[in-house]
């Protein structure tokens, strides 16, 4: 495999250091120099790196080619039992468990340690030692020091921690933006275009944890027939290209398109990868990072599978706590932008991302855990400031207005019983008639162009209640508000949106139960003066502080507030009678949410770093509300700009009293009432409903 010959000078380099440290860790089980409790945390911990290397010795020599798939399933399911929940409770991955038999002062950043060297299951599956290498040696520092104990404190133990993460960030943070650039990085790949994709072995050779979902997943696209495999690739890759004519930016000059995707689904992987490469385009693939210095939150960027627990992520969704302060912030910065600057020719000829997601995972409702790392308040700040300045250094090696994307989303096995009649109704949500959705939003298109607000009620328990001020226009013979969205970049079809001014925007947003970025809400409310939140809660949680705290870390990202980025009215009634005729909804992906009723962005616009490209609606009327009073600040400070982030609410049609465009004479017109379309023109959107 290329990919490791790739890296085989540099892991022979390390071999020497490999050899002493997994020696030494082999000696570790049998060993009494530490004292319990603690002893008994090593003593597992290096049973788990043990387990970690006689798997890279079976890869290294061929040998696990000629595993059988059962024992691979087995050997899989050794490498994430103990994060399973009925396992979790007494793993040291647990935080409320090591902190219970660690204590408080090196609970915590062993449970750390322990999830942060289960990085090396990814590592060996693609034959890059540095990083099972330096986490073996992390691993010995940390067990030294709990053998001396006079020199053991837990300032001790975190000052390792801390320079770990900041020593290595040349390597870890500048590797990571690499596999984001560079095609040669082709582990994946190869596996996609060299694999049996009708035999489950394949599955195995990412190292990620394989579960009913990924063999489900893959089963049933081994049993569908290769022309409809390359007609659903086609939706999705047609897509990309429509959205790189709609901003009118040249593709021609662009060579990497990177694809994101769940595993099991390599076969339309594989077919899109053939269609990319028609149009010059070759495929970059990175797995989701493993690390905490290259992780945000409970967010999963790149392939991925189905997580064994998720609380497990959740717990640990803040671990860079142990590390974060302003020197590590501007030696990360540092870092990045000298690895933008060394790939600077890879990044110029960057498309750009084209997603397929997945969903139908049950519910998950997080536990929100004391023993868990937290940003304090210093560092929510240094946190928003990082992700601010390396969002600028992003932009300035890829501009947001030179690269598109597309996405587009299939279900899970876990979805239910039905799950082969969801695919096959997803499907064809994911291909319905462009040009008859364009026509029909264009009808409220033209009514909500000469309105001045929008009025959004709820109706029964919904309690929303917003007033949505909407920007003039000076030329509406030649301009337009509200974006005509199709299935382009965002499939399925089926909404109108815009940027709202935000002066005048007011009012109570609530929706009685939402899934965003894969966390649950419930009864979520928030208040808005100006078009900025001034209040939230929701009731997930007992303790109201809670409830504010998993709002401001999840849906704000640790900003004291955001604006409303977007307003816009989702159409796709077929999607949404889909959803309610098998019980989803509450599964379904944002990306197919947000087509089903009315819904506001926090956050940046859709148009953020690009507000200067001129947009066009299929009438030929440009889009001129592309910037609010936030985002133009862009032209005198552009730390003030923007927030990097944008997060959809939907509220669900059968919660919606109406919805009105009010002129500025006072006329109204109502677009939808009781959860129906009335604008004259709409009927056919409600035939769903009721058919």
């Amino acid at each position: 495999m290329y990919y490791k010959e790739m890296f085989q000078e540099e892991n022979e380099s390390l071999a020497e250091r490999h050899g002493l440290a997994i020696e030494r860790i082999r000696e570790i089980p049998a060993e009494a120099a530490v004292a319990e409790p603690y002893r008994d945390f090593f003593k597992r911990t290096a049973e788990f790196l043990i387990m970690v290397e006689d798997t890279r010795l079976l890869l290294a020599d061929g040998a696990f080619d000629d595993i059988p798939v059962d024992m691979l399933r087995d050997m899989n399911q050794c490498f994430y039992q103990e994060l399973m929940p009925q396992f979790y409770e007494e793993s040291y991955a647990n935080p409320a468990f090591a902190v219970k038999r660690l204590g408080a002062e090196y609970g915590q950043m062993l449970s750390f340690l322990y999830s942060e060297l289960r990085g090396e299951i990814s590592a060996i599956y693609e034959g890059r030692m540095l990083a099972v290498v330096i986490l073996n040696e992390l691993f010995i520092e940390i067990y030294n020091l709990f053998e001396d104990n006079e020199q053991l404190s837990p300032k001790a133990v975190r000052a390792i921690v801390y320079y770990f993460a900041s020593d290595y960030a040349e390597e870890t943070v500048a590797y990571r933006i690499r596999e984001q650039l560079d095609a040669s990085l082709d582990f994946a790949v190869h596996i996609i275009m060299d694999s049996d994709l009708t035999n489950a072995a394949y599955l195995y050779k990412y190292g990620e944890f394989i579960g009913e979902n990924e063999l489900g997943l893959a089963a049933h696209f081994a049993n569908m027939e290769q022309e409809q495999i390359d007609a659903m690739a086609r939706t999705y890759t047609e897509g990309f290209q429509e959205g790189f004519a709609a901003a009118r930016i040249d593709l021609s000059k662009k060579k990497y398109v990177n694809i994101r995707y769940s595993i099991g689904q390599e076969r339309m992987v594989k077919a899109a990868i053939l269609q990319f490469q028609e149009i010059g385009l070759e495929p970059v693939i990175y797995r989701a990072a493993k690390q905490r210095v290259n992780q945000k939150g409970v967010i999963r960027t790149g392939y991925i599978s189905t997580s064994p627990n998720r609380q497990f992520e959740f717990d640990h969704r803040q671990d860079e706590a142990l590390f974060l302060d302003k020197a590590f912030v501007e030696r990360k910065l540092e870092v990045i932008q000298g690895a933008y600057e060394k790939y600077r020719d890879m990044a110029a000829v960057y498309a750009g991302p084209a997603c397929i997601e997945s969903f139908g995972e049950l519910p998950f409702t997080p536990v929100s855990k004391a023993e868990s790392l937290k940003l304090d308040e210093k560092q929510q700040e240094l946190s928003v400031f990082y992700n601010t300045q390396a969002s600028l250094i992003v932009n300035k090696y890829i501009p947001r207005d030179q690269y598109s994307f597309t996405i587009i989303a299939y279900p899970l096995p876990e979805i239910g019983d039905n799950f082969s009649q969801i695919f096959d109704e997803i499907v064809k949500v994911n291909t319905l008639d462009n040009n008859l959705y364009r026509r029909l939003q264009q009808l409220m298109i033209d009514v909500l162009d000469q309105a001045e607000y929008v009025e959004v009620k709820g109706t029964g328990p919904n309690e929303t209640d917003m007033k949505v001020m909407l920007h003039r226009l000076e030329h509406p013979d030649k301009e337009t508000i509200f974006e005509n969205c199709v299935a382009d970049v965002n499939i399925p079809v089926g909404e109108v949106f815009t940027s709202p001014a935000l002066t005048g925007t007011q009012g109570r947003l609530h929706v009685s139960g939402v899934y965003l970025n894969d966390l649950y809400y419930k009864d979520l409310s928030l208040c808005f003066q100006n078009g900025r939140v001034t209040d939230y809660t929701c009731r997930n949680f007992e303790d109201e502080a809670e409830n504010k705290a998993f709002i401001r870390e999840n849906l704000l990202f640790n900003h004291e507030t955001l604006p409303i980025g977007e307003f816009a009215i989702g159409t796709n009634t077929t999607a949404y009678v889909m959803a309610r005729k098998y019980q989803i909804i509450q599964k379904l992906p944002i990306l197919i949410v947000e087509k089903m009723g009315p819904h506001f962005a926090l956050g940046d616009t859709c148009y953020s770093y690009s507000e200067d490209n001129r947009l066009y609606n299929p009438d030929g009327k440009e889009i001129v509300a592309k910037d609010n009073e936030i985002s133009i600040l862009r032209h005198e400070d552009m730390d003030k700009a923007y927030f990097n982030c944008h997060t959809d609410i939907t509220i669900p049609y059968e919660e919606i009293g109406r919805i009105t465009a009010v002129n500025p004479d006072g006329t109204r017109t109502d677009i939808i009432r009781e959860g129906d379309f009335v604008l004259e023109g709409l009927e056919v959107l409600n035939e769903p409903f009721y058919s």
